[in-house]
């Protein structure tokens, strides 16, 4: 078998290493529209050593510390992970920030500022990206392990990248997840204005890989049209009832395309449906692999003024999918 190697996979002994498993406990920083009383529960729990109900909490911290702190709480539990790691571009991840005017005052107060890494950030981005190649692999699968030990049996992890890393991230998946858990290779091609390009095609699409934990993943199929713009809704317009359903006692046999489906509605059940049963529902145009939706639009109310923010209708519709 083949086998994607990188400095630091193995240790000196050819022992393959092992991620770094250091759980540290966390501490609440902030809490978003809660009540003195509320807070103070809160705290009463934790200091009681009972968990206390949460909803969209935001963690900060980096991802060797924070994803081996969730093992406890959460190991085979998370249905769904999305994650947009780095996609090794060399970028330092410093970013420019407008903090806007005070509404209660009369002059313009709006500023702006460049927000470069401290210290700190500055030895954990050559800690990790130091060595090229070689440092992004290893911090990638190290997160992967850890990623797939969170996901349920019934989840998915949806990883996105771009053609920097993304062949690369595939043979790791394949490693960690096995091949036969793959799901899907999506092509997220963002219609977005470009100029030319004129030394190569105009790189215009991201890659998402979905990795499922085990056959028995949660899949819902995704509709691009409404079902009134179905060729299928204008060709059974007759025999469909108000739940745009085709029933056993209203089948349109003369069409050749609907046999196709009441021979295998017949070997699921192996037996001729009954009046009221639903031979065939027509739904609107299944989303494929590849996904045509526009990127972020920079005037837009979503938009963060993140370099690399999605849109929010990408992430809609991997969460209901999934």
């Amino acid at each position: 078998m083949v086998e994607l190697v990188w400095e630091g996979k193995y240790d000196s002994t050819g022992k393959r290493a092992a991620p770094l498993r250091l759980k540290l406990p966390f501490q609440t920083v902030e809490t978003v529209n809660e009540s003195v009383q509320q807070r103070q529960m809160a705290l009463d729990l934790f200091n009681q050593g009972r968990q206390n109900d949460w909803r969209n909490r935001l963690i900060w911290g980096d991802k060797k510390y924070v994803l081996p702190a969730l093992l406890d709480e959460f190991a085979g539990k998370v249905d769904l992970i999305y994650i947009d790691p780095p996609f090794n571009v060399g970028a330092d991840f410093s970013f420019n920030a407008v903090l806007p005017d005070n509404p209660d005052t009369k002059d313009d107060e709006a500023t702006s500022f460049h927000r470069s890494p401290n210290i700190i950030e500055q030895k954990a981005y050559r800690d990790t990206w130091g060595k090229g190649l070689d440092s992004y692999l290893g911090w990638f699968y190290e997160t992967i392990l850890l990623l797939r030990e969170l996901l349920s049996e019934k989840g998915c992890i949806y990883v996105h990248l771009d053609w920097h890393i993304g062949h690369y991230a595939k043979v790791l998946l394949d490693s960690v997840f096995s091949s036969e858990c793959f799901v899907n290779e999506i092509i997220w091609h963002y219609k977005t204005f470009q100029g030319q390009a004129h030394r190569y095609f105009a790189r215009k699409h991201d890659t998402i890989f979905i990795y499922s934990k085990s056959p028995n993943f949660t899949y819902n199929e995704q509709f691009a049209t409404e079902f009134d713009e179905t060729i299928d809704s204008k060709r059974w317009a007759g025999f469909i009832n108000d739940q745009h359903q085709i029933v056993g006692a209203n089948m349109p046999i003369q069409d050749s395309r609907f046999v196709r489906y009441l021979k295998k509605w017949k070997k699921a059940y192996g037996r001729e449906p009954g009046p009221t049963d639903v031979v065939f529902e027509v739904k609107g145009q299944p989303v494929d692999s590849v996904w045509d939706m526009k990127g972020l639009d920079p005037k837009a109310l979503e938009d963060m003024g993140y370099p690399t923010q999605k849109p929010e209708a990408l992430l809609e519709r991997i969460i209901n999918a999934s």
